[in-house]
């Protein structure tokens, strides 16, 4: 199955990781939740797929174009 990596579309700061290794997830899912300027933007899932690594951690600064989450699609 192939890879597909999310990235970060804003820099911002992780504020909640909202799914696990191994999870399952559904094409707009919510992956990540970023804070930025006092706002929450949800990083969602581009396809349907299992959650095979997370690559930040909560607090984490991440800039504009950083890989966040790999899914299996």
């Amino acid at each position: 199955m192939p890879l597909t990596t999310v990235e970060s579309e804003i820099n911002g700061r992780v504020f909640r990781i909202e799914v696990a290794v191994g999870a399952q997830v559904d094409e707009g899912e919510a992956l990540i939740i970023l804070e930025s300027m006092k706002m929450e933007i949800p990083v969602e899932a581009p396809a349907a797929g299992r959650v095979t690594d997370i690559l930040v951690a909560i607090e984490a600064e991440v800039a504009e174009g950083q890989p966040l989450v790999v899914l299996e699609t």
